[in-house]
């Protein structure tokens, strides 16, 4: 026996399946056009919830597509279809708008759901297969999924349908998003404690600034560098000329070279005397992240924030990766 034939078939079905749900997908695409606009119009308009439903596999599908929503600034919830038989339809107000989906069009816990949002005067979506079908009739908005069949031709499983489903309420999220001009900002405040989230801080989030900052000017004596330095604890100073902008730093190993010289008493000389001129620094709209690949870069653990060329916070390495936004 051939130990290699039943790896062989398994990868074979395996393929089969992606390839099918990849030739459905290039015909979803292909088939959008005035009715995914007249459903993006009727969601756009929205100004209570997108409420999404369906039972079985739909409505596992429909959480997701729910949750995506939500997450990309579309106010929306799951709700299914049976429960809303027993209540649940209390849920489903005026000013909100339905995702119904049901391959078949024919569920029949989703009568319910169709005949309240048509007592109502709620917004109907529907996305099914099937047109002519009960949901699709019912409907203000049909999308409907092209007949490509199931991945698995024996027992008609849910399979490239909830793929497709799944794949369309991301299209439909992502160009819901991009229509209102949904930001990185905003998708921040709906995942503060989200990696994605963290990943979005800007600098400004993360900076020491007002009474942190180590500020000296150019002619500041290097005894009260030294204390503003020691007292602040970030091992730097920022140096100011007259006009409040930056114009070098000292750093601890700025005071360790110039006492290494053992020319003339460190303590006489000024600021300006000492400093590193034109330092790094970085802007306060700048992602954190960024500012750790340019800390690394340049082989330094603190960067001064300056806008309009003055300075007006510092970020360390450390409240970067403390924050999780590397």
């Amino acid at each position: 026996m051939d130990k290699a034939s039943p790896s062989t078939a398994d990868l074979d079905s395996a393929r089969r399946v992606l390839e099918h749900a990849r030739d459905g997908l290039g015909a979803l695409s292909a088939s959008l056009g005035a009715n995914f606009v007249q459903c993006l119009d009727t969601l756009a308009a929205v100004t209570g919830r997108v409420i999404v439903s369906g039972v079985g596999k739909s409505g596992h599908v429909g959480r997701k597509i729910a949750a995506t929503l939500a997450s990309t600034g579309t106010p929306a919830f799951f709700v299914h279809a049976g429960e809303a038989s027993h209540g649940d339809m209390g849920m489903i107000a005026k000013g909100d708008a339905v995702i119904a989906i049901s391959n078949s069009g024919e569920t029949g816990e989703m009568r319910d759901v169709v005949a309240y949002t048509r007592r109502f005067g709620i917004p109907l979506i529907a996305i099914t297969s099937r047109s002519p079908s009960s949901l699709a009739a019912g409907a203000d908005v049909v999308l409907l999924l092209p007949p490509v069949g199931e991945a698995c031709a024996i027992v008609e499983a849910p399979t490239t349908s909830t793929t497709l489903t799944l794949a369309l309420g991301d299209a439909i999220a992502v160009a819901l998003l991009e229509r209102r001009g949904f930001s990185a900002d905003d998708y921040k405040v709906l995942h503060p404690g989200g990696h994605l989230g963290r990943k979005l801080f800007k600098v400004s989030e993360l900076m020491h600034s007002g009474s942190e900052l180590p500020l000296v000017t150019e002619r500041t004596p290097m005894s009260e560098v030294v204390l503003v330095m020691t007292n602040k604890t970030f091992g730097v100073a920022a140096v100011t000329g007259a006009d409040g902008k930056l114009v070098g730093i000292v750093t601890d190993g700025d005071l360790r070279r110039h006492m290494q010289k053992g020319s003339g008493d460190l303590f006489v000389m000024n600021a300006v005397d000492v400093m590193t001129r034109a330092p790094k620094t970085i802007g306060p709209n700048v992602l954190a992240a960024e500012g750790l690949r340019r800390m690394n870069e340049s082989k330094i653990t603190a960067m001064f924030v300056v806008e309009h060329d003055k300075p007006v916070g510092i970020i360390r390495m450390h409240d970067i990766l403390r924050a999780g936004a590397a």
